[in-house]
């Protein structure tokens, strides 16, 4: 009896092994069941980022995006249904862009292999291989996501980030998806590329306290002046777009982390980074080291944000079209 207990344990043990072996993500997932699908996505993104490099900012929102709300499962692109309000219409979601960048890259790849590479992968390959394409760092993405089958609106309100935390939530909500003090400020260094609209930021110029007239104080006077005369010059202005990260908005380079230290951050969250004195001095560290070293240390907190809490295995499906589930 002993002795077939000890069967038993042992044969549930190898179970266990193999179970916990398949649902990894890996380096080239695909090499077999779609040799081609990373060429093909790397092949569609040099082809067309020259003729819209500003989507490189976009598409690493989406991935951060996604990977916040039920891990990177791609249910940033589900749309919604009559009895369900998705991601896609969540306030932190509604300036989103690249959505058809994605299902392009999604059509070429049913026709390649259909029903194989996952619409997560595809958003967490994009983001890499456009930044990659516009001269910023590179990192590993191994691959075999699942699509998820549930978006919810009101996920993406409670778990993603608002411009306007301050770094007790910062704090909260990065360490709910695994992150550390020293990947919120590595990852908030993505705001060296793309734009923001005015509606993000534009209480910390008119409205701080509720008070109509009020300014935040951590803003520096002459960047806040500049901004209310030549960008943002109402409240309730939500068409105009201005660069995150002045002068340089399409290079991925460290001079994000100086504005920083200069109090010109555009939003309260990159403010907040300056409040903290972990954080501030990580900030030092980034911009007393090499744009190398920044890329290296960057490319760390990435590959450990696209791999935490993600569905693999028999979790999940692969959509055939990335905006709804499979029938």
């Amino acid at each position: 009896m002993g002795g077939l207990g000890y069967f038993g344990i042992v044969i549930f043990g190898i179970f266990a092994y193999m179970a916990s072996t398949e649902a990894q993500l890996q380096m080239n997932f695909y090499a077999k069941s779609c040799p081609k699908a990373e060429k093909i996505i790397l092949d569609f993104i040099n082809k067309h980022i020259h003729n819209a490099p500003s989507l490189a900012a976009p598409l690493i929102r989406m991935n951060f995006h996604d990977c916040f709300v039920r891990g990177c499962d791609a249910s940033v692109l589900l749309n919604s249904t009559s009895s369900n309000q998705a991601e896609k219409v969540a306030p932190p979601n509604l300036t989103l862009r690249g959505f058809d960048f994605i299902d392009r890259i999604k059509s070429l790849l049913e026709a390649e292999c259909p029903g194989v590479v996952s619409c997560a992968d595809i958003i967490a390959l994009a983001a890499r291989d456009t930044v990659v394409a516009i001269g910023g760092p590179s990192w590993r993405v191994p691959t075999g996501r699942r699509d998820g089958t549930i978006s919810r609106s009101s996920e993406a309100l409670a778990n993603i980030p608002p411009p306007t935390s301050n770094f007790t939530n910062l704090q909260r909500l990065f360490a709910n998806q695994g992150l550390d003090l020293k990947d919120l400020v590595l990852l908030s260094g993505a705001h060296t590329i793309g734009v923001s609209h005015c509606s993000s930021f534009a209480s910390r110029l008119y409205n701080f306290t509720g008070v109509l007239g009020t300014q935040d104080p951590a803003l520096d006077s002459e960047y806040a002046a500049n901004l209310k005369a030549r960008k943002c010059r109402s409240l309730n202005d939500n068409v105009t777009i201005v660069e995150m990260d002045p002068g340089s908005f399409r290079t991925f380079d460290l001079s994000y982390y100086t504005l920083l230290l200069k109090r010109r951050g555009l939003f309260q969250s990159d403010a907040a980074l300056t409040t903290n004195s972990n954080t501030l001095s990580l900030i030092n560290q980034i911009l007393k080291g090499s744009l190398q070293n920044f890329y290296t240390e960057f490319a760390k907190s990435m590959e450990k944000m696209i791999q935490n809490n993600v569905k693999t295995g028999s979790s999940g499906e692969i959509r055939k079209h990335c905006a709804v589930v499979n029938s």
